[in-house]
């Protein structure tokens, strides 16, 4: 029997290791229609939003199902440019007080930092490299825009992009709203003969995104980096004792123990989003990726039902000072799991660029059905909203 996750407090989910089988702590805002599950409402909106949108999708564009959208940036032109040269991506995400942070175990300047690099870690994924972002405010009486603003800032310049607009409002709890537009780099493929589901086939390798649905059986899976650890930084926060502030040293990890638990805090408060490792991957002939958001039990499995392969998993790489469970269902690592066939070129691309070498975790499969690690059923678990259901906010 596989243990359960870490416990989290009713006030703070965090994406830190629910149980898909368990009860959800907390509720989003409720969409008109019915509650339900996270991705059962997106499906639903999914179908609203495309049976009633004034276009159809062009060849080559991504929309609703993936971690960033690539689209034509004016539709109906002719002949349509490949859109990896005149397509953009789009991504978009939130931070929700309450929900996805807790303010008494970081800093508006932690906040700002990690409404960036979530959002960023999405265009990540796709393989592209992000330019410019749009950042909307919402903020409570007693919280400072300004060192909000700070963190953003200083992600932004990390991340190689520019803010350039947004909006700021005042709100009953804090929500910071990030959209990013990126690109995807010209990269040059050797044509290769490459297996469709319905067999193989020859052809050029596109030179497009990224993709979930990208995988195929036999593709080799890695991931990018140790995981847990930011959910790990989460316990160390929550462990401490009462009454112990947090810092408001952005040096200081605020919580006892050596550089190891600093590490893990950091981790936490100012997760990295992967976007050398992302384009590196996709210039290395790599099919398919998706980030390490919801944690790697829950991520991988979307890669696999996109792209309607299994997948065998031999092992997990877990943070130092993390847990496996940590690793499997904690969340917001923002690593980046990568399906190839082309394992060797990858290595020594990471190699090239002076990246950590990615670590191979398992493979895809022919059987959609099977999902395991070390031979037993891959463990349910992950982050999930419950959207207007049964949940109560906490």
């Amino acid at each position: 029997m596989t243990p359960d996750p870490p416990t989290r407090s009713s006030a703070t989910p965090n994406r830190a290791a629910e149980r898909d089988a368990g009860a959800s702590e907390c509720a989003s805002v409720a969409i008109p229609g019915g509650g339900g599950a996270e991705f059962e409402v997106i499906g639903r909106l999914r179908e609203r939003f495309e049976a009633e949108a004034p276009r159809r999708r062009l060849d080559g564009e991504v929309w609703i199902g993936d971690d960033a959208a690539l689209v034509d940036v004016v539709p109906g032109r002719s002949p349509v440019p490949p859109l990896v040269d005149a397509g953009v991506l789009l991504a978009t995400d939130l931070v929700v007080q309450d929900v996805h942070v807790d303010l008494a175990l970081c800093l508006p300047e932690d906040v700002g930092w990690k409404a960036v690099m979530v959002t960023v870690s999405d265009i990540a994924a796709m393989g592209g490299s992000p330019s410019s972002l749009l950042v909307s405010l919402a903020v409570p009486p007693g919280v400072s825009a300004e060192r909000i603003g700070r963190g953003v800032a200083d992600a932004a310049a990390a991340a190689g992009c520019v803010v350039v607009g947004g909006d700021l409002s005042d709100a009953a709890i804090l929500v910071v709203s990030v959209a990013a537009v990126g690109h995807l780099e010209p990269v040059s493929r050797p044509e290769r003969t490459r297996p469709s589901r319905g067999g193989p086939s020859a052809g050029v390798e596109p030179t497009g995104p990224l993709l979930r649905n990208g995988a195929r059986p036999g593709d080799v899976l890695f991931v990018t980096g140790p995981l847990g650890a930011s959910a790990a930084g989460l316990r160390l926060l929550r462990g401490r004792e009462t009454g112990d502030r947090y810092s408001d040293d952005l040096g200081s990890s605020g919580v006892p123990g050596g550089s190891g638990d600093a590490a893990l805090v950091h981790a936490y408060r100012r997760p990295s989003a992967r976007l050398a490792e992302g384009v590196v991957a996709r210039s290395a002939g790599s099919r398919a990726a998706i980030d390490v958001s919801d944690g790697l039990a829950a991520d991988v499995r979307h890669l696999a039902e996109a792209s309607g392969v299994g997948v065998a998993l031999e092992s997990v790489p877990v943070a130092p000072g993390a847990t496996m469970e940590e690793a499997l269902f904690g969340g917001e690592d923002y690593e980046l799991v990568v399906a190839t066939d082309r394992p060797a070129e990858l290595v020594a691309a990471f190699g090239e660029a002076g990246l950590t070498i990615p670590v191979p975790i398992g493979r895809c499969t022919g059987d959609p059905g099977e999902q395991t690690l070390g031979g037993s059923p891959l463990p349910r678990g992950g982050w999930r909203h419950a959207i207007g259901g049964s949940g109560a906010r906490p």
